[in-house]
């Protein structure tokens, strides 16, 4: 047993039917941050009571029921580290929240952002808890001033212990700014982007000179990160020259850390979350939304801020007999194999599975084929084994250069059930059949062009706001195009294969990125190559790192997301 098995355990035979709130840290905004403990205790959680900021990174690991009476639009617009007078009302409605559903015997989760101890004024909340007798347990998250220089490249300390100071600005006082303006120690402040040149006059005036390094971080651990190095006498002029100051957001917290370790010349060498080969660029995924989760999955990793917009909807057959028949006859022993060329044919067999009360157990002595390795994923989740996906090209071709041909000595039965989309290609059949087999081609599926995205995104995407977007098939090109409009011409235009790009370019697109093979994996490689180059390029030249999007005519571009 674990030690947070067994703290479970522990927790729920003292709690019995008694309510209890556990003060949960969720990071300063990365969702992958959050720990083991908080992902458990989130997925037991009766209540959610959480800090607007930080919200989307804990709803999803809550289970499906969980009751949420602060909702992240509650506190929307509000920042409670930049409006003292309103964090404390927000902070006292949370606290009331979850006592009032912990006394009526509700498992309750108290979210914030960062770390409980460091980041939240928690322990008031916990004061409370303590007095009336509900019991409570502390969950540590990574603390933003831990975490948001990580991210940027900082690390605090080097072998030498050197001593590191945190300073709210909000609440440091004359003494505060005196003593460390006296110290060489790091000094990690946290304030925001336009109190940024009264924390660079604090220090100076408490002692600090002008040339020490400086770096201040916005959006910390998010793909939003922008962090600016320069001196204490320079950093105001930096972000004028950004055009980062004057600014609407400027109340927006940031982490500003004084001292050697956030030189310039170092923290280049070090920064390796913003150095990410598509870091903050907007890339569309036109799929569906099952198809697109892994794809977007593997942007992230590369940095990108991936935007799922289906422009297939799969619906049923018109006549379900066909398929029907086709699933009775699995049962039966009527098929030697079964060929799935997508994920949504794997969903629709297990839909009429589940309709009829089979299992996986019925694919017994029948031998089952994927087209590619999403493919076999979702045959694995669903109970079954692939006994062959393809050694090359994960395409119909592919599967067939391995198919083995009919032969009436080993192979008791000659036919195969196809279940696929109704505008499937005949490639696989016409294969299938000059190598001796019988095909029963079923349509399991119908894909029709989904509905229009939003109008914002529409505007985004012939608006130059997207940096790039993901084309898998010449039916994703045609219906993108369809309903939402052509891509900008700065947004760079990444394909499959060479029939995807053609297709592309007949809409008057210009094809930046092809895959070396009919992959979406390998198709989300080539662009992080293609944005790693970009990269290279620009920092060889001395130039400044823009993503696509940042390209545009002044006069047309949006308001940066």
């Amino acid at each position: 047993m674990s030690p947070t098995t067994a703290h479970n355990s522990t927790t729920q035979h003292l709690y019995g039917a008694h309510g209890h709130v556990t003060f949960l840290g969720a990071g300063p905004g990365d969702p992958g941050l959050l720990t083991l403990r908080a992902v458990e205790a989130l997925a037991q959680a009766d209540v959610l009571v959480a800090d607007p900021q930080v919200y989307d990174v804990v709803r999803s690991h809550a289970r499906a029921g969980v009751d949420t009476p602060l909702r992240v639009e509650d506190g929307a617009g509000q920042d409670p580290k930049a409006d003292g007078t309103s964090a404390g009302g927000a902070a006292n409605g949370a606290a009331d929240l979850a006592m009032a559903a912990a006394r009526s015997g509700k498992r309750v989760v108290r979210a914030v952002t960062g770390d409980p101890g460091l980041d939240a004024d928690a322990a008031r909340e916990m004061l409370a808890c303590a007095g009336e007798g509900i019991p409570f347990e502390v969950v540590p998250g990574i603390a933003t001033a831990v975490g948001v220089p990580a991210y940027a490249g900082i690390p605090l300390r080097d072998g030498e212990g050197t001593d590191v100071r945190f300073i709210d600005a909000r609440t440091a006082d004359d003494r505060c700014w005196t003593e460390v303006g006296a110290s060489d120690a790091t000094v990690v402040v946290s304030t925001t982007l336009d109190s940024v040149a009264s924390v660079t006059g604090e220090l100076v005036a408490g002692g600090r000179k002008p040339e020490t390094p400086l770096t201040v971080t916005a959006a910390g651990t998010t793909t939003r990160q922008r962090s600016w190095s320069a001196t204490l006498g320079t950093m105001g002029q930096v972000l004028k020259s950004a055009k980062v100051l004057p600014s609407s957001d400027g109340g927006q917290p940031v982490i500003a850390v004084v001292g050697e370790r956030g030189a310039a010349a170092e923290r280049q060498r070090l920064a390796w979350f913003e150095s990410k080969p598509l870091f903050g660029w907007q890339v569309l995924v036109p799929r569906t939304k099952e198809q697109a989760e892994s794809l977007s999955d593997q942007l992230r990793s590369y940095g990108a801020v991936p935007a799922e917009v289906p422009t297939i909807a799969v619906e049923p057959p018109r006549t379900p007999q066909q398929m029907e028949r086709a699933v009775k006859g699995l049962v039966t022993g009527r098929y030697e194999w079964i060929a799935f060329t997508s994920v949504n044919a794997v969903k629709a067999v297990r839909e009429k599975f589940e309709e009829y009360g089979l299992d996986a157990r019925a694919f017994a002595g029948i031998k089952v084929a994927a087209v590619g390795e999403q493919t076999a994923k979702a045959l694995v989740e669903f109970g079954v084994k692939p006994d062959l996906v393809p050694s090359g090209e994960q395409s119909a071709a592919g599967l067939l250069d391995d198919w083995p041909p009919y032969d009436p000595v080993f192979d008791p039965i000659d036919r195969v059930f196809l279940p696929r989309a109704d505008i499937a290609t005949e490639t696989l059949v016409a294969g299938l059949i000059e190598l001796g087999w019988e095909v029963d081609d079923v349509t399991a599926y119908r894909t029709v062009r989904a509905s229009p995205p939003p109008a914002e995104t529409r505007e985004a995407i012939k608006g130059g706001g997207f940096d790039a977007v993901l084309f898998t098939s010449s039916s994703t090109v045609r219906n993108l195009v369809g309903i939402a409009g052509k891509p900008h011409n700065v947004t760079v235009i990444a394909c499959i294969g060479p029939a995807t790009a053609k297709t592309a370019e007949e809409h008057g697109l210009r094809v930046d990125v092809m895959s070396p093979e009919p992959s979406v994996h390998k198709l989300a490689e080539a662009l992080a190559d293609f944005g790693a180059e970009r990269r290279a390029e620009a920092l060889e030249a001395g130039d400044v790192v823009k993503r696509p999007s940042e390209k545009r005519p002044a006069r047309r571009r949006a308001r940066s997301s």
